[in-house]
């Protein structure tokens, strides 16, 4: 039997918010647009725990279980929803999406973001079928890294760094978005069945039940979130990387069209083995902003205005 998990109508009062539309969502949350209402010019963006297997709305707004009798899973993945958006809430960082309130309503939880223009770089890559610029990669990872140094820093791992979780805003200032999936840094090797993996993106430890995870595993997704901006689809699972490797290392697949130094750099972040890997984020900022400068060339990419873009996401 169907049950209601519509979006809050517009006009909907959530705390102090007045949601104006729907701006997107997925499996386990609503997205809208809104805004203040003592200052209906302060917009901002606000994302509802809604998971669509586990529960209902009723009277338009109220969120429930949809098994009343055993609330225990929805009541677990609202618990945890509120914990990410509590940590979002102490990043701050210019490329870390900035989470400025959160609370508990209508029988589920609520966090409210900054609301940034711009173009998510999934679709960006989907456009163009990968081969983004060099000059775009420099100027878009190295400020990425930057901010999953910061998640390092305070002892968390990111664990689904993908070009669909970067938001890239005017001038290619990325932010990392999509906190749902971070946990502490592993202190043993005890496989943990919560742990997000998309294929393609995540390595072979990430996957695996003996699988240890740290700071490299993030840098996997990192690099394999570069070759994606340039080859246009998700690298190969990692498990079919193992024995026998399809994939063809970027310093020879892509060696036409990019700097050796930068293709080296992605190669290592997608080591299979991570105890070849960078093990930091200084590892592979340090290579990257090393890079020596590139001339400009005259390919359309190049020459591509953000603020084209930017006004076009409006």
């Amino acid at each position: 039997m169907e049950h209601n998990t519509s979006p809050l109508p517009a006009g909907t009062k959530v705390d102090e918010y007045i949601i104006d539309s729907v701006l997107g969502g997925g499996g386990f949350s609503i997205v809208y647009n809104a805004h203040l209402e003592a200052e209906p010019e302060q917009t901002v963006i606000i994302k509802e725990f809604m998971p669509k297997k586990l529960a209902k709305r009723v009277n338009n707004t109220e969120v429930v279980s949809l098994d009343p009798s055993a609330p225990e899973s929805y009541n677990k993945g609202r618990k945890l929803f509120f914990q990410e958006a509590s940590t979002l809430a102490t990043l701050k960082h210019p490329n870390i999406v900035d989470v400025t309130n959160f609370f508990q309503t209508n029988g589920t939880a609520y966090m409210v973001m900054k609301d940034e223009k711009g173009v998510n770089l999934q679709d960006y890559i989907h456009k163009y079928k990968g081969n983004l610029s060099e000059k775009l990669l420099r100027k878009v990872f190295p400020q990425l890294l930057s901010g999953v140094k910061l998640l390092h820093d305070r002892n968390l791992l990111h664990l689904d760094i993908k070009p669909s979780n970067i938001h890239l805003r005017q001038g290619g200032r990325p932010l990392l978005l999509d906190f749902g999936a971070v946990r502490e840094k592993m202190k043993t090797r005890l496989y943990d069945a919560r742990i997000v993996a998309t294929s393609g993106f995540a390595p072979i430890e990430q996957i695996t039940e003996r699988g240890y995870m740290g700071t490299w595993t993030d840098i996997y997704a990192i690099g394999a979130t570069m070759r994606s901006c340039i080859e246009g689809k998700p690298p190969p699972a990692a498990s079919k990387r193992m024995d026998n490797d399809p994939m063809k290392p970027a310093v020879e697949a892509f060696k036409k069209k990019y700097s050796p130094t930068l293709l080296q750099a992605i190669d290592w972040a997608m080591e299979p083995d991570q105890r070849l890997r960078p093990q930091t984020c200084d590892e592979l900022l340090d290579m990257l902003e090393d890079l020596p400068d590139i001339e400009e060339t005259s390919s359309f990419l190049d020459r591509l205005s953000f603020s084209s873009l930017w006004k076009k996401a409006k």
